[in-house]
């Protein structure tokens, strides 16, 4: 069995897999599975309340979730930096109709730049994936054994692929105008705004 399938046979048996992404390592789960999503908090020994990111295969999926996709989004959704290490900020056309999204009044998407990422994606679906680090320490480690001395656990699935980088995506609010930058990561706020200012 190949990693991608094994990583999809994990997730889609409520597991948790630690993997590397386009930028840091991450720990993912699907959505819908109550307790892989409980076990990434602990793991990370997250707060409950602290939502968390979600990784797409495509722009359709974003508009499947009902999300409001606004001018600043679309701008950046379209742009050359998608898919890519910018993870975008968006509120919801109306109130959330997937029970997993229920009292979220906005998301923190992304699109990753990697093939074999994308290809787990459009077979799973939307996965909550967050970076593979305790909370509130940064940066995450580059190397799998680094980051199982931070867990407080064991995913049930680990790729380990060597290094890592450590330079996590761009977050951008843009539920705000101008866009708000959250969380400065790969790609620069210079350039995020020369794009959505079309210079």
């Amino acid at each position: 069995m190949n990693n991608s399938n094994k990583i999809i046979n994990c997730l889609q048996n409520s597991g948790v897999v630690l993997f590397p992404t386009d930028t840091v390592y991450g720990l993912a789960a699907i959505p819908t599975n109550e307790n892989a999503v409980k076990k990434i908090f602990e793991l990370k020994e997250r707060p409950i309340n602290s939502f968390l990111p979600i990784m797409v295969s495509a722009i359709k999926d974003l508009e499947l979730l009902g999300l409001d996709i606004n001018n600043n989004a679309t701008v950046l959704l379209t742009s050359y930096l998608v898919p890519g290490a910018i993870t975008l900020v968006l509120g919801f056309k109306t109130s959330p109709s997937l029970h997993w999204l229920k009292g979220r009044d906005e998301i923190a998407i992304r699109i990753p730049k990697n093939e074999f990422l994308l290809t787990i994606l459009r077979i799973t679906g939307p996965l909550l994936v967050t970076s593979a680090n305790k909370h509130n320490h940064s940066p995450t480690p580059s190397i799998v054994s680094e980051i199982l001395k931070q867990l407080n656990g064991t995913p049930d699935l680990i790729i380990d692929d060597g290094v890592c980088k450590e330079v996590p995506s761009t977050i951008i609010n843009c539920r705000f105008t101008p866009v708000k930058i959250e969380r400065s990561g790969s790609v620069s706020t210079e350039e995020i705004f020369k794009i959505i200012n079309n210079e």
